[in-house]
């Protein structure tokens, strides 16, 4: 069979094609430090490299997400911790002003360090973020949670919902507390507090109020106490029931409780004894009922006793609001604390998304450099037989 010369030229030039092609693929191997560099070279291998690829990035969303929440988090707990330092100022300023040595002065004195003390408040309770939103807002973090009305009392106008971030794939994180859990709140365990109606006109004073029996079935519930001048007698009812005649000092049982009383009451005087959560709870009237009593001089034995069941009832309600922002503060720390471990479980899923990786597509150098070696010299001998074949004449033997 005779071999024409095109047939021998094309074998060689195809041959030498092949080398060259295994060696440049080689060269882009090393050069990229991947072992697939296109999808033909395993499909199968560069498909789950793929979906790796997306869990990855996936992941890094979530810290990046974690990230943010921990921001605001910090803030949160460093608003709170300055919260606190608040309320316990003001219960000290209580403290003092309930003395009797104080003089109007010095009261007035007292009324205007609190008066601060309620316009920092105000200025926490519309904290803004590195953002720019309102942290205390909610889901309306857009505009500020606290303003004061026509009269000057602040009230709540955010959201009572707070965001939450997908902070990892199976949990979403509520991004700090709203203003009305923090300000406008107290916590499920806050104990009795008794509050003298406002428009009291006799001398009744409340002292402490004593757990007598906890078991009992109606601790926690809320009394409503009511005196009168019945045919010259003062009297008293709770809750509307039976009246009872009253004398100085006296201790009144109030299912599982007792209170303390002394003074004259006047006919109609009214006092209110209740768990937190069933009196006020809003830290900024607490602040504007000291400042009222503060501001106006008692000169009459009932302003004086006014004043001074009021100063009792705020140091009470500070205590409770004190009582709140620990609790909350203990949720952002346990959040945060949960951040920190979701970081360490993300951190250790993505290097173990990069060593799937890179059992999948990064190059084995050493097997690569072996590799290089042999294609090149592959390549050299496909050229020298090239040259040598295309040599080959019968012309040279004639």
């Amino acid at each position: 069979m005779r071999i024409s010369t095109l047939t021998m030229y094309n074998q060689n030039v195809s041959s030498m094609n092949r080398q060259q092609t295994e060696f440049m693929k080689i060269g882009q191997q090393i050069a990229s430090g991947k072992r697939i560099v296109n999808i033909s070279d395993d499909p199968q291998a560069m498909t789950q490299a793929i979906n790796i690829s997306q869990s990855k990035s996936v992941s890094n969303q979530f810290n990046d997400a974690r990230v943010g929440v921990r921001n605001s988090l910090s803030q949160e707990e460093s608003v709170l911790n300055t919260v606190n330092d608040v309320y316990s100022r003001a219960k000290t300023l209580m403290v003092q002003a309930s003395s009797d040595t104080l003089s109007d002065a010095d009261r007035a004195s007292v009324s205007s360090e609190l008066r601060g003390l309620y316009e920092s408040l105000i200025g926490l309770g519309n904290t803004r973020d590195g953002n720019g939103r309102y942290l205390f807002g909610g889901y309306q973090d857009d505009t500020a949670p606290f303003v004061r009305d026509g009269a000057g009392d602040v009230s709540y106008v955010g959201s009572p919902e707070v965001r939450e971030q997908q902070v990892d794939g199976e949990r979403r994180m509520a991004v700090g507390h709203s203003g009305d859990k923090i300000f406008r709140s107290v916590h499920s365990s806050a104990g009795y507090l008794a509050d003298a109606g406002l428009n009291n006109e006799g001398t009744l004073q409340f002292d402490g109020i004593n757990i007598v029996d906890s078991n009992h079935p109606d601790f926690g519930q809320a009394y409503d106490i009511e005196f009168a001048d019945n045919a010259g007698q003062m009297q008293y009812r709770v809750n509307g029931g039976a009246w009872a005649d009253y004398s100085s000092p006296t201790n009144v049982a109030l299912g599982g409780i007792e209170i303390e009383l002394e003074g004259a009451p006047a006919d109609g005087d009214t006092l209110r004894v209740a768990r937190g959560q069933d009196n006020n709870m809003d830290i900024f009237r607490t602040f504007e009922k000291a400042l009222a009593v503060l501001d106006n001089p008692a000169t009459t034995d009932a302003e004086k006793a006014q004043r001074s069941n009021t100063l009792r009832t705020v140091m009470r309600e500070l205590d409770n609001g004190m009582d709140n922002v620990l609790t909350t503060r203990a949720e952002v720390g346990a959040r945060l604390n949960e951040l920190d471990a979701l970081d360490t479980i993300g951190g250790n899923r993505t290097l173990a998304y990069e060593q799937a990786l890179s059992d999948l597509v990064d190059l084995d150098y050493v097997e690569a450099a072996s590799q290089y070696s042999v294609r090149m010299v592959g390549l050299q001998a496909a050229q020298k037989a090239f040259v040598d074949m295309k040599d080959m004449s019968l012309f040279n033997f004639l």
